[in-house]
């Protein structure tokens, strides 16, 4: 059993109780080990992870606590067509880490894209704001994903 000592953010225990969910250890452990990794993990990476230190979790229980973490805006589940869905945390689009994927349909690499420049910045900005007005829509955020070959791929 993984020791209850704060592991996790401390603020995840009250986000839980406002959904009139309980914090549990796995929870706990599963959004610790979530907040600790950067990237985009697999159920069974992230079941793995928590197995070192908590090896009574199940794999169901896993999987319901990133679908949990989902649904309360935490995390955010990505396909980038391999058949696996992937979690990472989520920051926002207001966040300095707000990024975007680079995939590659040959490796399925995955390469997070951070440096925007001005100009990018600029269209999004118009993009959202022209969707917003054409379809009476209050966009909150957005997620892109390029698709191609990587470098390595293309040789």
């Amino acid at each position: 059993m993984p020791r209850r000592d704060g592991c996790g953010p401390p603020w995840f225990s009250g986000q839980l109780r406002g959904c009139g969910r309980r914090l549990t250890a796995a929870r706990e452990l599963i959004l610790d080990v979530m907040s600790r990794k950067e990237g985009h993990f697999s159920v069974e990476e992230v079941y793995a992870a928590v197995r070192k230190q908590y090896p009574r979790v199940g794999l169901v229980t896993v999987y319901r606590t990133l679908t949990l973490l989902v649904e309360m805006g935490l995390l955010a589940c990505h396909e980038f067509g391999d058949g696996r869905a992937r979690y990472e945390m989520i920051r926002g689009s207001k966040s300095e880490d707000h990024h975007h994927h680079l995939v590659c349909t040959s490796c399925n690499r995955v390469v997070d894209y951070r440096d925007f420049i001005d100009d990018e910045v600029q269209l999004l900005k118009k993009t959202e704001a022209a969707l917003s007005k054409r379809f009476r829509f209050k966009i909150n955020d957005h997620v892109i994903e390029f698709y191609g070959l990587c470098e390595k791929c293309q040789k």
